[in-house]
Order: structure tokens, then C-alpha cells, then sequence
């Protein structure tokens, strides 16, 4: 369950970042959508993508807090504080952001495009969402770079005893 999990999760976020992300501010989505509209579509369904994918991303570590704390009932293994520190950052992250940091850019994104706005307003809100969204890919290739290494920790059996001694498996 915890591998399929990790699994689902590392690639859904290097999917969504990779290859997602780039078609929607790809020329040939600027074709399909006309040079009018395309800034404001374009960045509008990234966020909307993004969206999903941090709210995914909350749901995919409350599952590995879930695994982690039956591995430890079920197991009697006690969970290492770095993976537990580990996970706990991780929903963190993805917390902030899905329920902070992507909302600011909609907002962001809204004022910059809007019509109604002085320009020198939508000039303001134009440097504060680059700088926003640069804040916000870091924190993508963090979780990324996170949950690359929980899977790793996974798919490695660190906890078993290195030597076994011959005396172990006698009656």
C-alpha cells in the first residue's frame, strides 16, 4: 500500500511539472487558444492543474501518515523521527500550497488580467506573481524532491537486522 502510494504520488507531481505544465505554455497552446487570450487561459489552467494536484498531493501524505502509523501498530516498529519529520513537511507543503500560496497567484493572476484595473496596479500585481510563482515552483520541486526520497526509503529495507546469526533460526 505504502509503495503504490509513493509511487502514484512522486508520479502524478513529476508528471503535473513536467510534462502537463509545459504543454499549457507551449506554442502549440498558444495557437490553439490565439494570441489574445492565451496569457490569461494559459496560466489559468496551470493553476487549475496545480490546484488539483496539491489538493492530491495533501490527500497522497495523509495516506502515508496512515501507512507509517500501521506499519508501527502492526509491525511493533517504532517510525524513525526523519521520516516522520519528512512526512509531516510534506503535508505541510502541500498545505501551503494548495490552500495559501495557489489561491494567491489566482488573485494575482485575476488583477494583472482584469480589465478594470489601472495598469500601474496590474504592473504591481504582474511582479508580485512572478515572484510568487517562482516561490511556488520551489516549493513543487521540494515536495518532489521529498517524496522522491520517502519512495526511495520505501523500496529500501533499512530496518531489518544486517547479520543474522545461525543461532536465530535453531529450536
Amino acid at each position: 500500500m505504502g509503495l503504490l502510494n509513493a509511487a502514484i504520488w512522486l508520479g502524478a507531481a513529476t508528471f503535473c511539472t513536467l510534462a502537463v505544465l509545459p504543454v499549457v505554455n507551449s506554442q502549440k497552446m498558444m495557437s490553439l487558444l490565439g494570441q489574445t487570450y492565451f496569457p490569461y487561459l494559459s496560466e489559468a489552467i496551470g493553476r487549475v492543474v496545480m490546484t488539483r494536484l496539491f489538493h492530491w498531493q495533501v490527500f497522497f501524505a495523509l495516506v502515508a501518515w496512515l501507512h507509517l502509523v500501521l506499519e508501527w501498530l502492526y509491525l511493533g516498529r517504532m517510525p524513525r523521527r526523519f521520516w516522520v519529520t519528512l512526512l509531516t513537511l510534506l503535508f505541510c507543503m502541500s498545505l501551503l500550497g494548495g490552500l495559501w500560496l495557489n489561491p494567491k497567484l489566482m488573485a494575482l493572476h485575476r488583477v494583472q488580467h482584469a480589465g478594470n484595473v489601472p495598469p500601474a496596479n496590474r504592473e504591481v500585481a504582474a511582479r508580485s506573481f512572478r515572484v510568487w510563482e517562482g516561490v511556488f515552483q520551489a516549493l513543487n520541486v521540494l515536495l518532489i524532491a521529498g517524496v522522491g526520497v520517502y519512495f526511495w526509503r520505501l523500496t529500501t529495507n533499512e530496518d531489518t537486522p544486517r547479520f543474522v546469526t545461525p543461532v536465530k533460526f535453531r529450536g
